[in-house]
C-alpha cells in the first residue's frame, strides 16, 4: 500500500507528454514521476504495465490551491466490497480551474495516521466528467502530505491523479469518493482506464 500512496507516481508513456512549450524541469519531473509509478506499481507487474495508460502531461491542471483546516469531525468513507473506513475531514481546497471555482476535501485516515510513515498523508478521493469515459468510473485519488500545505496554500497536480486499486482487479476496499467531491468538469489529466479487463480474484 506504501508504494500506491506515496509512489503513485511516473507513467511511463513519454509519447503521452505534452507538446505545449511546458517548462523542461516541469516535464522532466513528471517524466520521472510517471516512470516510478509504472515501476513500483503494487498490482500491475511486468508486461501488465503497457495497459497503464495516461493522458498526455498539461501544467494547466498543475493549481495553486487555497487551503482551510477543518474543525476535526470524524467522516465514514464508503469503501468498496460494500465495507466502510473511519476517516477524519482534515480540511479543504479551492481553487479555479477552466474558469470554474472548485471545492474538494483532504481526508486523514484514522488507520493510517497512527502509522508514522503516514502520519502527514492526506486523500483527496475525486470523481469528473470523464470517469467511465476516459478514466476510471470509480474516480481517482490524489496525494497530499500535510508538510506541503504551506500558508494556507498547496499545490495540485492532477497530472499526477491515479487510479484506486479496485480499478485493476477485485479483492480490495478502496475508499469511494464521496459526491462532494465531485469536480463539474472532465479531468483530463493524470491516470487513464486501465486497458485490460479487470482481474477477478
Amino acid at each position: 500500500m506504501k508504494k500506491i500512496i506515496t509512489i503513485v507516481l511516473l507513467f511511463i508513456n513519454v509519447t503521452a507528454f505534452s507538446q505545449k512549450n511546458e517548462p523542461s524541469d516541469y516535464i522532466y519531473s513528471l517524466q520521472k514521476f510517471r516512470q516510478a509509478y509504472v515501476l513500483h506499481h503494487d498490482v500491475v507487474k511486468e508486461k501488465d504495465t503497457a495497459y497503464l495508460k495516461f493522458f498526455p502531461l498539461d501544467s494547466n491542471y498543475h493549481v495553486v490551491a487555497d487551503f482551510t483546516k477543518l474543525k476535526d469531525s470524524v467522516f465514514t468513507m464508503q469503501l468498496s466490497e460494500a465495507k466502510t473506513a473511519k476517516y477524519l475531514k482534515y480540511g479543504k481546497v479551492t481553487f479555479t480551474l477552466q474558469n470554474k471555482t472548485i471545492t474538494l476535501y483532504l481526508y486523514q485516515s484514522e488507520r493510517l495516521m497512527k502509522m508514522p510513515e503516514y502520519k502527514n498523508h492526506l486523500l483527496i478521493p475525486f470523481i469528473d466528467m470523464s470517469n467511465g469515459f476516459s478514466s476510471y468510473g470509480g474516480g481517482r485519488y490524489l496525494d497530499v502530505d500535510i508538510t506541503d500545505i504551506i500558508g494556507n496554500k498547496v499545490e495540485l497536480d492532477f497530472n499526477k491523479a491515479y487510479n484506486p486499486t479496485c480499478a485493476y482487479t477485485t479483492g480490495y476496499n478502496c475508499p469511494i469518493p464521496p459526491g462532494e467531491n465531485m469536480i463539474p468538469l472532465s479531468i483530463n489529466a493524470g491516470e487513464k482506464t486501465y486497458a485490460k479487463p479487470i482481474h477477478y480474484k
